[in-house]
């Protein structure tokens, strides 16, 4: 996650951006490779390892997230205890995978983006025209094709990459980009999505990795330490467990831990 890696994908952004403007039928010459024009369907779409592929693609990438996951709900219903993981690495893969496979590409873009679905066109036995990735204003009504959102998941796979060991971060990235082109592979071998939905969803996940990474890790105005993690999700979750505990037990635990005395913060104060 350097500057040399950003400089590659805004470099790959700049071609994809000039390919598809020379060729905007591209992503139509490419889906035609997996139509079968005699049966008129995606034939791969029926393929059982294909779609158990698919669905366990997904599986693994939120398996390298699952631990965080749960770091973070024991330590919101227990801010007593310490992060039983890295608080850093909690908070970098769970904001980067929200981001690049929740909020922007099911969110912001699926849910307004009405650009439709390869298998939803009139060229492959559908009923709605062909838009081009940078039209929104396609006939598709909510869970449209742009952009990719397990293209997305499965590029978000940079993140727990950038945390390798220095000399295993060459391998995983190259992994982390095996992993999403075969995930996104697989979608427009089903008629999901067109590669210029694919391409965009690794350039995002990527740009969303290399940003969160620097915001956390390298940039000397916001980098932050594990303890500094923990000690704001022990201020997040503390009046909740006291007053928990004060319902529950009877017990008063006082102010967090992590709260100077006097010092006010939110709805807490040194006297309640």
């Amino acid at each position: 996650m350097n500057r040399t890696g950003l400089l590659i994908a805004l470099g790959l952004t700049l071609v994809f951006v000039g390919a598809f403007v020379v060729c905007p039928d591209l992503d139509m010459r490419i889906a035609a490779y997996f139509y079968d024009a005699g049966t008129r369907h995606f034939p791969m779409s029926e393929v059982t390892w294909a779609t158990i592929a698919r669905r366990g693609a997904m599986w693994v990438a939120w398996a390298f997230v699952l631990p965080s996951i749960i770091a973070v709900v024991v330590k919101l219903f227990r801010p007593i205890n310490p992060l039983m993981i890295r608080g850093r690495t909690a908070l970098f893969l769970l904001s980067t995978i929200l981001l690049s496979a929740v909020f922007l590409s099911n969110v912001a873009f699926k849910s307004h983006w009405g650009r439709p679905r390869p298998v939803h066109v009139v060229e492959f036995n559908g009923k709605d025209q062909f838009v081009p990735w940078w039209d929104w204003r396609g006939t598709c009504p909510k869970n449209c094709s742009f952009f990719s959102g397990e293209g997305a998941t499965a590029f978000w796979t940079y993140a727990p990459a950038a945390l390798a060991p220095p000399q295993w971060r060459p391998l995983a990235y190259v992994g982390a980009t095996a992993f999403g082109l075969a995930t996104g592979g697989l979608r427009m071998a089903f008629g999901g999505h067109f590669a210029s939905d694919v391409i965009v969803s690794g350039l995002v996940s990527f740009l969303v990795v290399w940003l969160v990474y620097a915001l956390i890790y390298r940039w000397p105005r916001t980098k932050l330490t594990d303890e500094d993690v923990d000690a704001w999700l022990t201020r997040l979750a503390w009046p909740g467990y006291r007053w928990r505990q004060k319902k529950l037990w009877g017990l008063e635990v006082g102010p967090s831990p992590h709260i100077r005395p006097g010092e006010k913060t939110g709805s807490q104060t040194s006297s309640s």
